[in-house]
């Protein structure tokens, strides 16, 4: 279940407020400029599956955002709880960066969690299947998939040199709560 956490920057341990229906947090997040949106995703995706048969599956959806927004190129992020890099990957995102093109992340399958820093609150979004967001440039933030990493995500990019970060320096991204396995992660690792 896709969820919305909002902490004031210096409570790190109890949320101001919790959000779980998805029009609640498309408001909360469109009231930051963040776009959070709800797709019907039609075709069933796993990880592993080849970026190919995932653009595939889905670019009707692609060509129309990358229309509307003037995306430049648009990739595939597929991971799943035995990939060997799984810590590495993981490390790259975890520490709180900006970007000087808008992030754009569509859940294909699986979950990932976005954490905003905007305006002495983090807002600390868990997108699953179906979830669209929308960063914006310049915001603050940092993405977690857990330990035991198991999503599939288009992105969509301006740059066409992909995914650019400016890291803040800051270590507030240690002090807020790290995501928890996805249940297909742990489904996943027993099969």
């Amino acid at each position: 279940m896709s969820r919305l956490r909002i902490y004031d920057d210096n409570q790190h341990d109890t949320p101001v407020v919790v959000h779980t229906a998805h029009a609640d947090i498309a408001a909360a997040l469109n009231a930051v400029g963040v776009r959070f949106e709800q797709w019907e995703a039609t075709q069933d995706i796993a990880p592993g599956a080849t970026q190919d048969e995932v653009i595939a599956a889905y670019r009707a959806d692609i060509d129309r955002l990358m229309a509307e927004n003037g995306y430049q190129s648009v990739d595939v992020i597929s991971l799943k709880p035995d990939n060997p890099d799984r810590a590495t990957f993981r490390q790259k995102f975890l520490n709180e960066h900006t970007h000087s093109e808008d992030e754009v992340r569509f859940f294909v399958a699986g979950a990932g969690q976005f954490t905003l820093h905007i305006d002495g609150r983090v807002y600390e979004v868990l997108c699953e299947k179906g979830d669209l967001i929308g960063v914006p440039d310049g915001t603050p933030h940092w993405f977690d998939m857990s330990e035991s990493p198991y999503f599939v995500a288009i992105r969509l990019f301006t740059n066409t040199e992909g995914w650019v970060a400016s890291f803040t320096g800051e270590d507030i991204a240690e002090r807020f709560p790290r995501m928890s396995p996805h249940p297909s992660a742990k489904a996943s690792t027993a099969a």
